[in-house]
């Protein structure tokens, strides 16, 4: 998916930019002028990098960047750097701000982060809007933020050459000190030099360090910088906003998706204490709402609750009639996605298999529900979030308040979780968040306002990852290799009706929905892929790894059924199909077998192993799991994880979002799902959409494969593998497979 995004970046901010004539050729701005727009100005060095970006891939030209603010040095020598990302516990405070520190050579006690502004110089390099996703925080700013700490260390080099009267190649630096190599050996800190430094030219090129054997920080486990103010309290999450004057509000929202109020008594409501005004507001998908305003969170909540709404709702979808449906799309002919060979060679294979697999609906369940906080002003307006989309957002909310987006001043806050609700193509929890500031202010309040979505509004707010079924038959030769594969996906495209359906369908097939399929590494001649993308009423969105969250399970868990079949071991099978083009699969699957002891270690008295693999965001990942069975319960007893994510920038980092990453696919496959009736969300917070407890958690190794590629994702490959490495020792240990997520043996 982020391949297609980057080949078509310049079409994708066109397509955002709905604020901006479309051939008004790119904004110039002076050092000054962009500081104070971007509210970074300020003592220090202030290092600008020519970078790419959206706007020169939009005129065709060669766009040099106005001087940014990456880098802040202190008087104190300390150094700030500003992370052009969303920082939602995936640790870019740390690794991000590592890329810069080993190249800048400071010193790393001395290193601070923060959440860049919104401004299209922090645009993501490639995908050409500033964003948080795909799992390419690293991936793409690998280059870049070195450069920009080498860079910045050759301003304060030439500054010191410059002040000293001394060769260049005389001078080095180390810990945050520019010395002098001979001569009067002297030293000067950053700190004292950064305003020299500030006023010199960018250099045009600024070598990075080629030799890892010189690396301080990089592939180091380091801890994260922004640990101790999440302990003690110190940080602001977009829910700790609260500026001054401030009100809250929460917004009672139709209970199917697109109703609108019919009419609503305010009667009880209002006699709450504490609450100033209950307006109606447009919500997301054309429909209304009813915001109620107070001075804090419980009157406002106590108050919308009292209401009396009359809805007006449109016919909404049930779960079981839409299953249904699913299942006879499914046996019919659908848009081909892939068409390899023949397709009648099904019907001379030695051996068929035949399996439906369903999947539903999932709420993305952040731990800190959605947010945001506006003040709207006549000319310009300030949002707090923790946005995922900021260039998409600062453009959406500039339109909702009638100002332009260099009015919008979005910034950006720390958030608890995201998993990709915080970056939707239609903005819609910010937009919502300044259509109640506007009717706040044409109530009378002229004052900020906190939207805060309760747990249920939240889960039943919509956006899910998509409900899906496959149906699948396989055949196979007489030595159970295969020989013909027949896939079907039947699920609602994400990508319609957005900005993103231009390069992401094609062909009527929205490549979310096939990923994991149609480009799998194994040898499937033969292969014939084709999808149904019904229309529903229901919101869809990515949800952390997108496709890969089903098609990994459909593709591992039918690639063991083979090997069964085939009387051989799961591991040595999957090698067997794949060739030397896919290496990086062959060591991932070689090491995770001798880690996890596979093959060698007995495995204890009730309990078998499992195994999976797959590739997504550039990185492959592989499960083996132990589980046991008691009572038709399922026990994950212990994961040994392998992941090649390329050059490793922070261990630490990866493996705690491989940890992560599998405890939220662990969840989904043995709780988690989002069911429907009459259109209505049925679940509305962790009592019925349980995620994993603490004792349920397993013991977890992770282990990376030394690489010296590109880095690629981390954040959500570690997703995809884990819910079938479950079933495939499930059916090691109790001979069921298992089709249907949430798990239930019961019914197997």
């Amino acid at each position: 998916m982020q391949k297609l995004l980057m080949a078509h970046a310049s079409d994708l901010f066109a397509a955002l930019s709905v604020a901006q004539a479309p051939d008004a050729p790119p904004t110039k701005l002076s050092r000054r002028a962009f500081l104070q727009a971007t509210g970074v100005a300020g003592g220090g060095l202030m290092l600008g990098i020519p970078l790419p970006g959206a706007q020169a891939q939009q005129s065709g030209a060669k766009f040099v960047y106005p001087p940014s603010a990456f880098i802040r040095i202190a008087p104190d020598s300390s150094v700030t750097v500003l992370i052009n990302k969303l920082e939602f516990g995936q640790g870019v405070f740390t690794s991000m701000a590592m890329l810069i520190a080993e190249e800048l050579e400071c010193d790393w006690n001395k290193v601070r982060a923060e959440h860049a502004p919104a401004a299209q110089v922090y645009a993501h390099p490639g995908f050409g809007i500033q964003m948080t996703g795909g799992s390419q925080s690293i991936a793409s700013s690998y280059t870049q933020f070195r450069v920009i700490g080498a860079s910045a260390r050759l301003m304060l080099v030439q500054a010191a050459a410059a002040q000293w009267k001394a060769p260049l190649e005389k001078i080095d630096t180390k810990d945050g000190v520019v010395i002098e190599i001979g001569g009067q050996k002297r030293r000067a800190s950053y700190g004292a030099l950064a305003e020299a430094a500030m006023k010199l030219p960018v250099p045009a090129k600024a070598p990075i360090k080629a030799n890892a054997a010189d690396y301080k920080l990089l592939g180091k486990p380091i801890r994260r910088i922004d640990s101790r103010e999440k302990v003690n309290g110190a940080a602001k999450f977009g829910i700790d906003q609260m500026p001054a004057n401030c009100r809250v509000a929460v917004v009672a929202r139709a209970p199917v998706f697109g109703g609108s109020v019919a009419s609503f008594d305010a009667t009880r409501a209002k006699a709450v204490k504490g609450v100033q005004a209950v307006v109606q507001v447009p919500t997301d998908r054309g429909g209304s709402g009813v915001a109620v305003i107070a001075g804090s969170f419980w009157p406002a909540k106590t108050a919308r609750d009292a209401l009396d709404i009359k809805w007006s709702l449109p016919a909404g979808v049930s779960s079981d009639a839409q299953l249904a449906q699913f299942r006879e799309l499914a046996a019919q002919p659908g848009i081909s996605a892939r068409a390899d060979g023949n397709a009648e060679a099904i019907k001379s294979a030695a051996r068929t298999l035949s399996a439906e697999f369903e999947f539903p609906y999932l709420a993305h369940a952040a731990m800190e529900p959605l947010n945001a906080t506006v003040d709207l002003k006549a000319d310009t307006m300030t949002i707090w979030c923790g946005s995922q989309f900021q260039t998409v957002d600062q453009l959406l909310a500039a339109q909702a308040a009638g100002l332009k987006p260099e009015q919008v001043n979005l910034v950006t806050t720390l958030a608890g979780g995201g998993f990709g609700r915080r970056a939707t193509p239609a903005s819609d929890y910010v937009v919502e968040a300044v259509q109640v500031a506007k009717a706040m202010k044409a109530a009378g309040i002229d004052a900020p306002v906190k939207v805060i979505w309760t747990r249920e509004d939240d889960m039943r707010g919509g956006y899910y990852r998509p409900a899906h079924v496959h149906r699948v038959s396989v055949g196979t030769d007489a030595k159970g290799m295969p020989s013909a594969w027949q896939h079907t996906i039947v699920g609602q495209s994400i990508t319609k009706g957005t900005a993103f359906a231009k390069f992401l369908v094609k062909d009527g097939v929205d490549a979310t929905t096939t990923e994991g399929v149609v480009d799998s590494p194994y040898t499937l001649p033969n292969m014939q892929v084709a999808v149904h993308h019904p229309d529903s009423g229901v919101p869809v969105l990515w949800w952390r790894s997108v496709g890969h969250t089903h098609t990994a399970f459909v593709m591992e868990t039918l690639i063991d059924e083979l090997a069964a079949a085939a009387k051989q071991d799961p591991i040595a099978y999957r090698l067997s199909l794949l060739d030397a083009r896919h290496a990086r699969h062959r060591a991932v699957l070689g090491l995770v077998r001798d880690r996890s002891g596979w093959g060698k270690t007995p495995v204890p008295k009730g309990r078998a192993r499992g195994v999976a693999v797959h590739e997504s965001f550039g990185s492959v990942c592989a499960h083996v799991v132990e589980v046991s069975v008691d009572k038709n319960q399922i026990r994950v007893h212990k994961v040994t994880s392998v992941i090649d994510c390329g050059t490793t920038v922070n261990p630490l980092t990866i493996e705690a979002q491989v940890q992560g990453a599998l405890v939220y696919g662990l969840s989904a496959a043995l709780h988690e799902r989002i069911t429907l009736k009459d259109g209505r969300v049925e679940q509305g917070n962790f009592t019925d959409f349980p995620i994993l407890r603490i004792s349920e958690m397993p013991e977890v190794s992770v282990h990376i494969v030394p690489s010296t590629n590109k880095p690629s994702g981390v954040g959500e490959p570690g997703t995809p593998p884990i819910a079938p490495a479950v079933a495939n020792a499930v059916a090691a240990l109790t001979g069921k497979r298992l089709r249907k997520l949430p798990f239930d043996l019961s019914t197997a």
